[in-house]
């Protein structure tokens, strides 16, 4: 999928990062903006090693997003979900025997 085909909700031009996605990468705010979160979430996150994968770029070291890497991350929390992938799903497993156990009537 080309970068041209993300697109992403504009954000308030007050905060002085509204433009679309269209690079490879983000910043914090606009890498919330895309996941749907707080920029405060991405930060606790990253403080747990929980999260989408980030790293420092540049000089000044700012915490940078891989677009692509975010596009990964979701596809495996949306694997990891049993409501998402029905191979998860409780419902659908085989059910299951004690071993040793023996039932009494």
């Amino acid at each position: 999928m080309s970068l041209a085909a993300h697109t992403a909700p504009q954000v308030d031009s007050a905060d002085g990062y509204a433009h679309a996605i269209g690079r490879a990468f983000l910043g914090v705010k606009e890498a919330a903006v895309y996941l749907g979160i707080s920029p405060r979430t991405l930060y606790v996150w990253r403080h747990r090693r929980q999260g989408p994968p980030s790293f420092r770029l540049g000089a000044r070291g700012r915490v940078t997003y891989r677009l692509d890497a975010l596009d990964a991350w979701i596809r495996e929390q949306e694997e990891a979900d049993s409501r998402c992938n029905p191979v998860l799903n409780p419902v659908n497993a085989a059910p299951q025997r004690r071993d040793g156990y023996t039932a009494t009537a």
